[in-house]
């Protein structure tokens, strides 16, 4: 109950999202505009994912069909999967094994509440390298940020105190904006210089200085 807990998002926070959507896209369409398709894959994928809990290699294989819709092109025979095939080889930002390993020197317990699946949760996690306390993922819980399940369920199973929490970010709409909503302190970690729309406690450009900032918020 005295624990420090640090939950963080995954893809977009630890684990290069866009850059992992992209090149998906762009083995499927090499002459398509990259940009374009990420913009709109962007879109598409809160759609899918409202209100359900079905696998995010689905909503993946979902989005990529979507965006063939929306911009006249065609997902080729045997590529439907491709997204969620590459998603394992999606890069980690540089930063984060040496940021994460820091919180648990530190004595932080660390959590990942992610929009995904347990197998490619994992894969990641072992990319990134670090050991992870706890893991609330989507497709188990039957629904996806921002809906509040993934943080009732963290309380639930980690019996955390909320006054010794912060959660970690990189999207407004799937953790920042649900954080203010829930009252639940939440640092912004802004890869892509956006505008704050919500209250948050702390905003950072990557996770070199997270653990002085948690430290800041929660002393040990």
């Amino acid at each position: 109950m005295h624990d420090r807990w640090a939950t963080f998002d995954c893809y977009g926070t630890l684990i290069d999202w866009m850059s992992g959507i992209r090149a998906g896209m762009a083995s499927v369409w090499p002459d398509a505009d990259a940009s374009r398709l990420l913009a709109r894959y962007h879109e598409v994928e809160r759609d899918i994912q409202a209100g359900r809990g079905i696998p995010y290699r689905q909503v993946l294989a979902e989005g990529l069909q979507r965006v063939a819709a929306a911009q006249g092109l065609v997902v080729p025979a045997g590529m439907q999967d491709t997204l969620g095939a590459s998603l394992p080889r999606w890069p980690v930002f540089p930063e984060v094994p040496a940021a994460l390993t820091e919180l648990r020197r530190r004595g932080w317990r660390l959590g990942i509440l992610s929009n995904s699946d347990p197998d490619l949760l994992d894969a990641s996690i072992a990319a990134i390298g670090v050991p992870i306390d706890l893991r609330i993922i989507a497709s188990e819980i039957g629904s996806y940020k921002p809906a509040p399940g993934h943080w009732e369920t963290f309380f639930q199973l980690s019996g955390a105190d909320p006054a010794r929490h912060i959660h970690v970010g990189a999207s407004l709409f799937h953790d920042a904006e649900p954080c203010a909503r829930l009252g639940i302190p939440c640092v912004w970690i802004d890869r892509e210089a956006d505008v704050v729309t919500c209250r948050i406690s702390a905003r950072l450009t990557d996770l070199s200085g997270l653990p002085d900032t948690l430290d800041r918020f929660v002393a040990a």
